[in-house]
């Protein structure tokens, strides 16, 4: 089962982002988790260029939903929101559907992100998405200056991804099971 995650946040080193580089680690078999690492290519969204093909970076980035089995989000808060690029990436999908009916869940890497969390909620059920709220898992790693290896040695913290990636795993092959 492939899991596509993405980070809200572009910065390099972005604690959302070595949570789900550790998340890729950890992950049970047979779990393959990939990271999306193309967020700063998508162009601006702009309906009038939101056709097919459309362009190249879009194209793919609805590729490898379209190719997942689910979607595991883990963002920043900015504002009280979740930053311009999660919406700009997402605002590319609302109209080709790929997020419609694909489980998502949300992993986070602070407990101080409950506006961005919520917001991100709110998105993702407009799209129809199937948030999976009993794998949502906050990892508390914000100040720890903790490296992926870091994340994915800690008992607590590998624990509880496994744990989400279970919850997901149940939801799809449920999904898979129903006719």
């Amino acid at each position: 089962m492939k899991i596509l995650a993405i980070s809200g946040s572009l910065r390099e080193q972005s604690t959302n982002t070595a949570l789900l580089r550790a998340a890729a680690l950890a992950a049970p078999s047979p779990i393959r988790v990939v990271l999306y690492e193309q967020m700063e290519t998508l162009p601006a969204f702009n309906p009038d260029l939101d056709l097919e093909p459309g362009p190249e970076t879009v194209s793919r980035f609805r590729a490898q939903l379209r190719d997942c089995s689910a979607v595991v989000f883990s963002t920043p808060e900015y504002a009280h929101g979740i930053p311009g690029s999660m919406k700009n990436a997402l605002d590319w999908v609302v109209g080709s559907g790929e997020l419609s009916g694909k489980p998502v869940a949300l992993m986070n890497a602070s407990s101080r992100g409950e506006f961005a969390q919520a917001a991100l909620r709110e998105v993702l059920k407009t799209m129809d998405a199937r948030l999976i709220s009993e794998a949502e898992v906050t990892v508390p790693l914000l100040g720890r200056g903790l490296g992926v290896a870091d994340i994915v040695a800690d008992p607590e913290f590998a624990a509880l991804i496994r744990f989400s990636f279970e919850k997901i795993a149940g939801v799809v092959a449920e999904r898979r099971l129903k006719p």
